[in-house]
């Protein structure tokens, strides 16, 4: 058993059907572990962009917090953090933003953590129909979530809209995980899902699945999160947190370590090709304070969503101050 709270047996991206990359990437995973006094639980999605919060927690080594793989994403670390299982979530911006907008009281967001956007890949099934994007028009999306927001870049990125100029939102079922979607896309049940390219792209290598296309996220793609209970979260323990964390991403995303040691890393922990790692390298970007949230990805992030009908703007307009927990984090 690793401290990370899994061990060998099961791969992150449903390996079932597919050969598995390597053993690196196999986990079986368990239940969140117990709140321990002092002790921050933190979720993340076992993906390549975890690297610097991995090696954080390789040197850790569980005295100051402990961490919890979800490879259903940002909408079951949203539910972890709801269920008390987790008290920090390191997930994505617009389904984080979103929540705090629709009323959650799970969480509030506390630091910044990668500054690129995010390329959503367009998957379909291998012997599908289904040959561009807009091919998926009045069509069923799989999604992992109810939480999830990604059905919505298709539409509004591609004109989707009705006669009163309303973002046509399709219709979705959710299929919990990769696994589940994967199935979905190539049993004809749902038509595409949208998940991270170099995370699909084995499943596209296999033969199994298909890529059609690309939605880039309009906003930085990660930011951290935590519960704004001090029982939970105390504030001096996750400002420690953020300020060591931000000593790993700065190092990771320095250019000596991106020419050789970030790849090294990436190949053993998650078994991806080198010629992958060095290609999505030169897409992302970490920031350069984990402390700190531009006030500007909040407001333009909202902005977006209130367009495109997934959250409402109040009348008197959004208050960012209250979607951050402002004893943790500085906005900027």
């Amino acid at each position: 058993m690793s401290r990370y709270g899994w061990s060998k047996g099961l791969s992150i991206c449903n390996m079932a059907q597919s050969p598995p990359i390597t053993a690196h990437a196999r986990f079986q995973f368990d239940r969140p572990p117990r709140k321990i006094s002092g002790m921050l639980r933190v979720g993340y999605v076992p993906e390549h962009f975890a690297s610097p919060l991995l090696q954080y927690a390789d040197t850790d080594q569980s005295k100051t917090f402990v961490l919890t793989p979800f490879p259903g994403g940002t909408g079951a670390m949203i539910t972890a953090l709801q269920n008390n299982e987790i008290d920090v979530a390191v997930a994505l911006t617009d389904a984080l933003i979103a929540g705090i907008a629709n009323g959650s009281q799970a969480y509030k967001l506390v630091g910044s953590y990668v500054s690129t956007p995010l390329n959503w890949a367009v998957v379909t099934g291998k012997d599908s129909k289904y040959q561009s994007i807009n091919d998926l028009r009045g069509t069923k999306l799989g999604i992992s979530r109810i939480v999830v927001l990604r059905r919505w870049p298709v539409a509004m990125q591609n004109n989707w809209v009705d006669k009163d100029g309303q973002v046509e939102m399709p219709e979705f079922q959710v299929n919990n995980n990769l696994q589940g979607l994967n199935t979905s896309i190539n049993d004809g049940t749902t038509s595409a899902f949208l998940w991270e390219w170099f995370t699909t792209k084995p499943h596209v290598d296999s033969g199994e699945v298909r890529f059609i296309g690309s939605v880039p996220t309009p906003w930085p793609s990660w930011l951290i999160a935590a519960h704004p209970s001090p029982e939970r979260a105390e504030p001096t323990a996750l400002r420690s947190f953020l300020g060591k964390l931000t000593e790993y991403v700065v190092k990771f995303d320095s250019n000596d370590q991106r020419a050789q040691a970030d790849v090294d890393f990436i190949r053993e922990r998650f078994g991806y090709p080198e010629a992958d790692i060095r290609a999505w390298l030169n897409t992302v970007r970490w920031v350069e304070n984990c402390t700190a949230i531009p006030g500007k990805v909040i407001v333009d992030t909202l902005n977006i969503l209130d367009k495109a009908g997934v959250v409402k703007r109040p009348m008197d307009g959004f208050k960012v101050e209250g979607f951050v927990n402002n004893e943790v984090v500085r906005l900027v």
